[in-house]
C-alpha cells in the first residue's frame, strides 16, 4: 500500500515540498511573483563558526501574491547568533525606493524568565513588513547571521537546493573557508564559476538561471531525494561516520548511570530478568512519560539535556529521549547506541555528508537487534513510526556504511472485521461492528480511543450517523487502549433509523469507522498514479466479512459478483453468497508490497489492480420489496 493510508501518522513533507522537481511535459507554471536574484554568501571561520549572508529581491506579477510577499521572516539561534538588517526595502515600478521603517520590524525570542536561558529553544524570530507594496513592485532583503560558535568544533556543512518550477532570474552562492579546513563539495545543475585558493582562504562559488520554469505535475513527496533538484552541498566532514563521531562525542557522556537514573530503571523494570522485557518496561516508560518537545538536531542544540533536567520536566526533543533511554538501558545492563536518521521523506543520503540531512535521533538495541523511537508516544515497543522506517542510519560508536533502519514488516499491518446486520422493512438497521486490528492500524486506533472519556464515548455511535444524517442510538466499547501495544480490538452495536431506501440499493461497506478497510486500499486507485518518481509504500492485510439479514417483506434482486484476483505482491478474493434472504460476503485485500520504496513502474501495476478491486467494490445490492 502507498504510505498515503498513513498520512494522518506523521509522515510529514517538507515545506509543501519546497524543492520542486521538473515536470514530464515543459509546461510553464502560472506565475504570481519571480525571484530577480537570490545571493548567498558563507564565509567560514577556522573553528567552524560561520557567518552566512543572504540577499534577495522578489517582484510582485500578480495581486494574488501582494498579500504574502508583504511580509517575510528571519530566525536564528539566540545564544549562538546575531541578526543584522542590512536593506529591506520596496522597490516601486517607477523606480522609487521605500525602506522598511523601524516600526514594521518585529522580534519575537524565545527566553527565559530573568536571567534563566530558555528551557527548550532559543529561536529568535524577525518578522519584516514591506510597506506600499503592489502589483510590479519589487521587494528586497538583505540580512547577515553572525555565529559565534559552531554547531560541532572545527566543522561547518550546509546544503540547498531550488525549485525548477520557480523563476530565478540570477543565483549566485559563495563559500568561503580557511584554507587549513579540509573541505569537500558537490553541485547539481549548477555552474561553477570560482574555486580557487588563495593565500589562507579557498573559495568555490556556483551560479544558476531558471528564466523558464517549469510546472510540476508531481502529487506525492513521500519520497524525495536532493540530489534529483539544482543544488549543492558543502562540508568539512570526510564521511557520515564522522558526523556519528562528532555528535558522540557530546551526546555519550550524557547517557551515564547516575543514582536517580538507577533507582528509577529499577522500578520501572522491577520483575523483568530478560533483556528484552527490560528493554520494552523501559521504552513504555520514556515514550509515554517523556513529552516530546523542542527542536532535534539543528544549529545550536545537537548536545543532549542532563537526564536530570529530562526527568524534572518530564519533557525532551529526539536526543534527550534517546540519551535518557539508553541511560536507562545501561542500568539494568543492556547496551544500547544511539542512532541519526533522516526523519523527513529522504530515504538516501547525498554524496557529500551533512549534518542537517540526519535530523532524528532514536535507539538500537545491537542484541537484540532492534530499533526504537520513544519520540513518538502512539507506536509499540519493536515497531517504528512509518517516518523512522527504511531509513539510512548513522550509529554513534558503531557505525556501518549502508545499515538501514528496517522496514515495515510484510503482513504486520492487519485488519479483520465481522459485521452483521439486519435490515427491517421500513430500512432501519440493527448492527453489530467487531474489529480485530494489528501493527500501525492498532497503533492509530489506541491513539484515537486512548483519551476518549465516559461521556464522549457514550455519545460517539449517535454523534458518528448525525455527521452522515442519520439517526442512531448504541454504543461502543474497545479494549484498554493506553498500552503501546501491536494489537487493538473495539465493537460497536446501534440502530439507525431510516438509513436506507426502499427499494434501493447499496455498496457493500464497513457500517462504522474502520482504519484498515479493504476500500482504504483500493481507492488509492483514484489517486493520480506518479508517472516519474518513487514513492513510499508498505503492506497491509484487510479481511471484512458481512452478514446481511433482510427482513422478510424485501427481496434481493441482485449482488456483486465473485472476484479473485492475484499477482506476485497482490491478492483480493471476494464472494457474495444469497441463501433466504440472507446475503453473506467476505473479502480478504493481501497487500505484499516490500517497501519502503516503491518505483513508478510498480505504482502503475499497483494501480492496474486496485482498479480491477474498486469495481468490484462500487458494485451495489439491489433489493426491493415482494
Amino acid at each position: 500500500m502507498k504510505l498515503g493510508i498513513f498520512r494522518w501518522l506523521a509522515i510529514v513533507s517538507w515545506l509543501a515540498c519546497a524543492t520542486v522537481l521538473a515536470a514530464e511535459k515543459d509546461e510553464a507554471p502560472e506565475l504570481f511573483a519571480q525571484t530577480e536574484r537570490y545571493n548567498i554568501d558563507y564565509t567560514v571561520n577556522a573553528d567552524g563558526s560561520f557567518i552566512e549572508s543572504r540577499e534577495w529581491a522578489v517582484k510582485v506579477l500578480k495581486e494574488q501574491a501582494v498579500e504574502y510577499l508583504k511580509r517575510t521572516s528571519i530566525s536564528y539561534s539566540t545564544s549562538i547568533q546575531k541578526a543584522d538588517v542590512i536593506a529591506a526595502y520596496t522597490l516601486k515600478a517607477d523606480g522609487r525606493r521605500i525602506d522598511v521603517p523601524e516600526s514594521n520590524f518585529q522580534v519575537q525570542t524565545n527566553g527565559g524568565k530573568g536571567d534563566g536561558g530558555p528551557a527548550f529553544s532559543d529561536v529568535t524570530t524577525m518578522a519584516v513588513v514591506f510597506p506600499d507594496v503592489e502589483v510590479n513592485d519589487t521587494v528586497v532583503l538583505s540580512y547577515k547571521l553572525t555565529g559565534s560558535k559552531p554547531m560541532f568544533d572545527g566543522h561547518f556543512s550546509t546544503v540547498e537546493s531550488f525549485s525548477t518550477s520557480t523563476y530565478y532570474g540570477d543565483v549566485r552562492i559563495k563559500i568561503d573557508a580557511p584554507a587549513s579546513l579540509w573541505t569537500q563539495h558537490r553541485a547539481w545543475q549548477l555552474k561553477e564559476v570560482r574555486n580557487e585558493q588563495k593565500a589562507d582562504r579557498k573559495v568555490v562559488e556556483w551560479s544558476w538561471q531558471n528564466r523558464n520554469p517549469v510546472k510540476s505535475k508531481r502529487k506525492d513527496w513521500s519520497v524525495y531525494d536532493i540530489e534529483q533538484s539544482p543544488g549543492f552541498a558543502f562540508s568539512t566532514f570526510r564521511d557520515y561516520a564522522s558526523i556519528a563521531d562528532a555528535y558522540g562525542l557530546r551526546a555519550q557522556p550524557k547517557a551515564a548511570v547516575t543514582p536517580r537514573i538507577q533507582k528509577l530503571a529499577d522500578e520501572v523494570a522491577a520483575g523483568k530478568k530478560e533483556p528484552r522485557d527490560i528493554a520494552r518496561a523501559l521504552y513504555d516508560w520514556v515514550a509515554t512519560n517523556i513529552t516530546y518537545a523542542g527542536n532535534c538536531i539543528g544549529l545550536g542544540a545537537v548536545v543532549p539535556r542532563d537526564t536530570d533536567f529530562v526527568l524534572d520536566n518530564r519533557m525532551g526533543d529526539c536526543k534527550d529521549h534517546a540519551t535518557l533511554l539508553q541511560a536507562l538501558l545501561t542500568a539494568k545492563g543492556v547496551t544500547s547506541q544511539q542512532a541519526l536518521i533522516n526523519a523527513g521523506n529522504s530515504y538516501t543520503l547525498p554524496k557529500v555528508p551533512v549534518v542537517s540531512m540526519v535530523n532524528h535521533v532514536i535507539t538500537y538495541i545491537p542484541s537484540l537487534d532492534l530499533y526504537l523511537d520513544s519520540t513518538s508516544s502512539e507506536t509499540p515497543f519493536g515497531m517504528l513510526p512509518p517516518n523512522s522506517a527504511g531509513k539510512p542510519v548513522l550509529l554513534v560508536n558503531g557505525y556501518r556504511e549502508g545499515t538501514r533502519t528496517p522496514a515495515m514488516p510484510l503482513g504486520s499491518n492487519r485488519q479483520r472485521m465481522t459485521t452483521t446486520l439486519k435490515i427491517q422493512a421500513d430500512g432501519s438497521v440493527t448492527a453489530q461492528v467487531d474489529v480485530a486490528v494489528e501493527g500501525m492500524f492498532a497503533s492509530a486506533s489506541r491513539a484515537g480511543f486512548r483519551n476518549v472519556t465516559d461521556e464522549q464515548r457514550k455519545e460517539m455511535v449517535k454523534n458518528y450517523f448525525q455527521a452522515i444524517g442519520h439517526e442512531a442510538s448504541g454504543g461502543i466499547e474497545w479494549d484498554d487502549a493506553k498500552a503501546l501495544l501491536d494489537r487493538h480490538r473495539y465493537a460497536a452495536q446501534f440502530e439507525v433509523k431510516d438509513m436506507l431506501p426502499v427499494p434501493g440499493a447499496f455498496p457493500i461497506q464497513p457500517m462504522f469507522f474502520s482504519i484498515g478497510s479493504v476500500m482504504a486500499f483500493a481507492a488509492q486507485a483514484s489517486d493520480e498514479v506518479e508517472g516519474q518518481f518513487d514513492t513510499a509504500c508498505g503492506s497491509g492485510y484487510s479481511e471484512e466479512e458481512y452478514t446481511y439479514e433482510f427482513a422478510k417483506d424485501l427481496k434481493v434482486l441482485a449482488v456483486p459478483p465473485n472476484l479473485s484476483l492475484s499477482n506476485d505482491t497482490l491478492s483480493y478474493a471476494a464472494t457474495y453468497e444469497l441463501k433466504d434472504n440472507v446475503l453473506k460476503v467476505r473479502r480478504v485485500l493481501d497487500d505484499r508490497t516490500p517497501g519502503p520504496i516503491c518505483t513508478p513502474e510498480f505504482n502503475a501495476r499497483y494501480d492496474a489492480f486496485m482498479k480491477k478491486v474498486l469495481s468490484n467494490l462500487k458494485a451495489q445490492v439491489v433489493y426491493g420489496t415482494e
